[in-house]
């Protein structure tokens, strides 16, 4: 039973997820809702995942750990895209209108909702992906990305430990061009129930296995090797939901028969706190401090 749920936990939510936001869908409760309870959904079943099938014990949060967690979901992964959307309709759909028509015959409009959701993952992937490797290799923008590596654990809710900057610049790649080509509320909707639940379980603390699957999402037993304290794992396997640009790029990295072992950043006594870490990017090499 164990070997079931490992393997069949991914594959199982993920279906479940994507097949009732379809059923929301044409019973046309509106893509927000069709969005958002399906993500609701995939965080309650990968909650109880970590709960019955732990990765390791150790990684399980605290209260105060869940209570930090919870605010950066809610305003940097929530509350911040929604008024980045507001602002990119506003300034960029009516500074390019004249040019968006155009630009509109660039996105298969006319293929399928779900092959045209593929195309926006491969597509936004390829952009997140060069993004995610210069903010590991470039230092001012590993400043902010570093608030995101700064957990010495990973389960589901610290997906969402981003700083504003971060997450701003991560909107300009992977949601603006997206806006300007015109893809089609059904198509973001979708793309966001994907990402985010695949999302929930990149971080999980579940002893979950993907198989096959490592060679083409990027999953929870490749982003582990991502948040390791060791900057030689840590700078590998970028993708955001695929692997594939990793595997175009070289910077793949699942090795055999081992386990990640410490996580988080050099320096062990890097700011905890909310406001804290909203400040931490302005000291240089503050994640490079001996604790």
């Amino acid at each position: 039973m164990k070997r079931l749920m490992q393997y069949g936990a991914y594959p199982v939510v993920m279906t479940v997820c994507v097949a009732f936001h379809f059923v929301l869908i044409d019973r046309d409760v509106g893509s927000l809702m069709a969005a958002y309870v399906p993500v609701t959904l995939g965080a309650l079943l990968v909650t109880l995942l970590e709960l019955y099938l732990p990765y390791r014990r150790a990684w399980r949060p605290s209260p105060g750990e869940v209570a930090h967690d919870s605010l950066f979901l809610t305003t940097v992964q929530v509350l911040l895209p929604k008024c980045l959307s507001f602002a990119a309709v506003l300034v960029i759909f009516h500074w390019l209108q004249g040019e968006t028509w155009s630009l509109r015959a660039w996105w298969p409009s006319y293929w399928p909702v779900g092959w045209q959701a593929w195309w926006m993952v491969v597509l936004a992937d390829g952009m997140r992906y060069w993004l995610h490797r210069l903010s590991h290799e470039w230092e001012p923008f590993w400043r902010f990305h570093a608030v995101h590596h700064a957990p010495h654990k990973l389960y589901w809710l610290n997906v969402g430990r981003f700083h504003p900057i971060d997450k701003a610049l991560q909107f300009l790649f992977d949601s603006v061009p997206f806006i300007v080509l015109g893809v089609g509320e059904d198509v973001l909707s979708l793309y966001f129930v994907g990402y985010a639940v695949n999302g929930f379980f990149q971080h999980c603390n579940i002893d979950v296995r993907l198989g096959l699957l490592n060679y083409l999402i990027s999953g929870p037993e490749l982003h582990r090797w991502h948040h390791s304290m060791v900057k030689d794992e840590s700078n590998r396997n970028y993708g955001n939901n695929l692997i594939i640009w990793d595997l175009v790029f070289g910077s793949r990295y699942l090795p055999a028969d081992q386990e990640v072992e410490t996580l988080g950043l050099v320096n062990r006594r890097y700011p905890e706190g909310f406001m804290d870490q909203m400040a931490a990017p302005f000291t240089r090499h503050l994640d490079q401090r001996a604790a």
